[in-house]
């Protein structure tokens, strides 16, 4: 059975909006007079979506639909509008309302908008059940060596990680930092062979000669592979460059005092920091990443 949070502060339409909802088959109604309230019965209840007039104390309906959209992303938010509010409804779709009905044409539209939101819920929790259970999922990405790409496969990465249910929103914040920082460790240090002792003596010759390397042999042909495997263990990243690599014994030691104060190194510290398992091969022009949902 369908469970529908109804948020209004005035008792009486509270009430009446209640029984129209529970004409529909299969819906169990809850109730909350303000937003406040609202997100402690979400909290508890967690229904699987949420129906809410926009004017309230405490907590308006526009501030109870951001809230959710933070808090509970996975729960949608109709709102109900009344004559003069459309403005303020186009704000709550904004912030993550997934549809709005009228107040005064509620015995219309409410059933309609309530069977497609709660199909659209039901398609999400099964395919919440889907990749509960997967088994390895395996992206490859060959990239040419132009920083402009990282962003894009890192959001790539990202949303995955997010579709899939892996980690929270600070942890997929974290795999991404590490990603961008051996993406860039690949790309101008690996492929293009731009130190990074340049960047902290001369920032616009860091970037000039990273332009300038990008159109000439052999740094031209030099392209940088992306393997990611997902899994409901956790995510691995092997990231290879072709450039000449490098010795890693021979890195310096980045979480000692005087070398956290240099750029160089910074990348490696906020990777180690922030994957579980992290290793080079020999040559120095690939790194392996992992971070594991259960962490020994």
């Amino acid at each position: 059975m369908a469970s529908i949070l109804v948020v209004d502060d005035t008792p009486v339409e509270r009430i009446a909006i209640g029984r129209l909802l529970e004409a529909i088959d299969d819906v169990h109604v809850l109730y909350a007079e303000d937003g406040r309230r609202a997100l402690e019965v979400i909290g508890r209840e967690m229904p699987d979506f949420v129906l809410t007039d926009l004017h309230m104390p405490e907590m308006d309906g526009l501030q109870l639909v951001q809230e959710i959209h933070t808090r509970f992303p996975m729960i949608p938010v109709v709102v109900m509008t009344a004559y003069g509010s459309e403005k303020i409804a186009i704000q709550a779709l904004k912030r993550g309302a997934a549809n709005y009905v009228p107040k005064a044409n509620l015995a219309v539209e409410l059933p309609d908008v309530t069977d497609a939101v709660l199909a659209t819920a039901s398609d999400q929790h099964l395919q919440q059940r889907l990749f509960a259970n997967l088994a390895e999922a395996t992206t490859r990405f060959r990239i040419e060596s132009d920083i402009a790409l990282i962003s894009p496969i890192i959001n790539h990465f990202k949303e995955n990680l997010t579709r899939i249910g892996l980690f929270n929103e600070t942890v997929r914040v974290r795999i991404s930092v590490a990603l961008r920082e051996a993406l860039m460790n690949a790309i101008v240090h690996g492929n293009l062979e731009v130190c990074s002792e340049l960047r902290e003596n001369n920032l616009d010759e860091y970037y000039r000669l990273i332009a300038e390397r990008r159109t000439e042999s052999p740094y031209l042909q030099r392209g940088v592979e992306v393997n990611a495997y997902e899994t409901s263990g956790g995510v691995r990243y092997v990231i290879r460059d072709e450039g000449p690599g490098f010795d890693p014994k021979a890195i310096p030691d980045p979480t000692t005092p005087e070398n956290m104060e240099k750029s160089s190194g910074r990348g490696l510290l906020l990777i180690s920091t922030f994957m579980d398992e992290v290793h080079h091969n020999a040559q120095g022009n690939e790194i392996t990443m992992s971070k594991l949902t259960n962490p020994k």
